[in-house]
């Protein structure tokens, strides 16, 4: 492989053609006139989300290409080498969209004879440049990433500060947190509103700091390393600042995102209904003007953080002749928060607590409407029937920054994985002297940066004012099975020490869990996706 740049543009030429007429032939099937066939594209929805894969991994293979144009260094060359072997020979023979479903080429009538240079480039994934790769992070153990991220010098010292203080504030506490089940303590919040998390990407002019979508990416990344929970914090403001930024008003956004961007106010997302799920169109949460109040009444479940913020971005029908996304609209729903005795104390709310495996630290809730109380002025944007399409326009930043705690997850299962085979001694010599345990260490490693890079990709496109529903998409869907698959292979490095509570893999593994589902589960992602690749 003494040619790789030549063989690398070879190949992603070939991958893309292939791309390409998989993409044609499906759109005949669930498309023959132009317009995507709804009930054709259910009954194709296996082929429809193997495209979707097939797609993923392209662009993920191509932004892979552009970070090794980046970066040098053995470890680096190794990471592109096994990457690209691995992805190309699963193109061929079989993408994992879950543990029991494959996407492959077949699935899309068509078929791929890989080219010499695919050939040679599948031959590298070796076993010996697999032991090779975690000998090389085992070395490089204190490594923020485990090769170099091709990010700029500024972005690399907000990780490492961030890094720091993760390691210092919330590691060492996370697990007690998780198995106590307990809130994240007001102190680690208030922390996180002093470094500027609540309002990173908030405007320099509307009480933020004005970063780039990079940088929130990093800093979610990091936090998310030492704690699902804290990295998702700055999750509610994100979606909260996005839907104001976008749909508020000028007095909505004067009154509001300098409150979020300090952390005197903490908000929560209240989208989702109990019968409703990923179909939120069909919501039925209504809200009534009397006066120059709305009222609201109704249901809504699998509610983050809900009990102890200030106020919630709220998800209502305000056209009872609606049966679609048509009839909603958002509100800015202020509320008091609550107490342990008392969760849920503002007029016309209750709630209670869904119990979970994972992802713990701001706990989830089911919440009932009757009657509350929102202000008029407190109608996003001040017209109704707006609330669908505001949402929407939030969803590139929020998949990024799911993809970024995905990452986030994964390096720590990785680190925990690493460390557990270094420590831990069998038949007279480390665990990661065992091939197929320096293989699954590689792999993460690998698939981790991988997902890093397309990820970064994605908010490199948000931060130049580009279209990125498809990246981000891809970032999410492609995060949240890397995170899964991390988490799970370093709690079989731990053997039944992995299945012990006090072991943190556990923990890992209980919150890597719910990335396939959140913000979009894997199967509405992929739907997501293959409508756009369509058109």
């Amino acid at each position: 492989m003494k040619d790789m740049p030549h063989q690398t543009s070879t190949v992603l030429s070939e991958i893309e053609d292939l791309q390409t007429r998989a993409t044609d032939g499906l759109r005949t099937m669930i498309a023959p006139e132009g317009r995507i066939d709804p009930a054709a594209l259910e009954m194709h929805q296996h082929a429809a989300h193997a495209l979707s894969w097939l797609a993923t991994y392209v662009e993920s293979l191509k932004q892979l290409a552009a970070w090794s144009g980046r970066v040098s260094g053995e470890l680096e060359d190794l990471i592109v080498r096994i990457g690209f072997g691995e992805y190309l020979t699963q193109i061929a023979g079989g993408i994992m969209m879950s543990q029991n479903e494959f996407a492959r080429l077949s699935d899309l009538g068509v078929d791929w004879s890989p080219s010499d240079a695919a050939q040679e480039m599948m031959a590298a994934n070796t076993p010996a440049a697999r032991a090779r790769l975690a000998a090389l992070i085992a070395v490089n153990r204190g490594s923020a990433t485990f090769g170099a991220t091709g990010l700029d010098e500024d972005l690399e010292m907000i990780r490492d500060q961030f890094r720091r203080w993760a390691d210092d504030k919330v590691v060492p506490h996370a697990h007690e947190w998780h198995l106590k089940d307990q809130l994240i303590p007001m102190e680690i919040i208030e922390e996180l509103a002093e470094l500027g998390v609540f309002g990173l990407t908030i405007p320099e002019e509307l009480g933020g700091l004005g970063m780039s979508k990079a940088a929130m990416v990093v800093v979610s990344e990091e936090l998310s390393r030492g704690y699902i929970g804290v990295g998702s914090l700055g999750t509610r403001s994100e979606i909260a600042a996005e839907l104001i930024i976008g749909g508020g008003t000028d007095a909505q956004k004067e009154l509001w995102l300098p409150k979020l961007a300090s952390g005197e106010i903490l908000p929560t997302a209240v989208f989702t209904e109990p019968n409703t799920g990923s179909d939120l169109g069909s919501l039925r949460t209504r809200a009534v003007r009397d006066g120059e109040t709305w009222k609201i009444t109704g249901n809504k479940t699998w509610i983050t953080h809900a009990a102890r913020t200030h106020v919630m971005t709220l998800l209502a029908r305000t056209d009872p002749e609606t049966t679609d996304y048509r009839g909603l609209s958002m509100f800015i729903a202020e509320k008091t928060p609550g107490t342990d005795d008392d969760p849920f104390p503002t007029p016309g709310m209750t709630g209670g607590e869904i119990e979970v495996l994972g992802y713990r630290g701001m706990k989830e809730y089911e919440l009932g409407f009757d009657g509350f109380e929102v202000k008029g002025e407190n109608l996003l944007g001040g017209v109704t029937g707006q609330g669908f399409k505001q949402l929407m326009q939030t969803f590139e930043s929020a998949r990024i920054q799911t993809a970024a705690r995905a990452i986030g997850v994964a390096q720590n299962a990785l680190e925990l994985g690493l460390q557990y085979a270094l420590d831990r001694k069998q038949f007279g010599k480390p665990l990661i002297e065992f091939p197929r345990v320096a293989d699954k260490l590689a792999m993460m490693a690998v698939e981790i940066m991988i997902a890093r890079q397309l990820t970064y990709f994605s908010a490199w496109e948000k931060d130049h004012g580009h279209r990125c529903d498809l990246e981000a998409g891809m970032a999410k869907l492609l995060g949240a099975r890397v995170a899964w698959a991390s988490a799970d292979n370093a709690l079989q490095i731990h053997g039944g020490n992995g299945f012990a509570l006090e072991y943190q893999i556990s923990r890992v593994l209980c919150d890597a869990r719910i990335l396939n589902i959140f913000e979009g589960a894997a199967e509405i992602q992929a739907q997501v996706i293959a409508r756009r690749l369509l058109g």
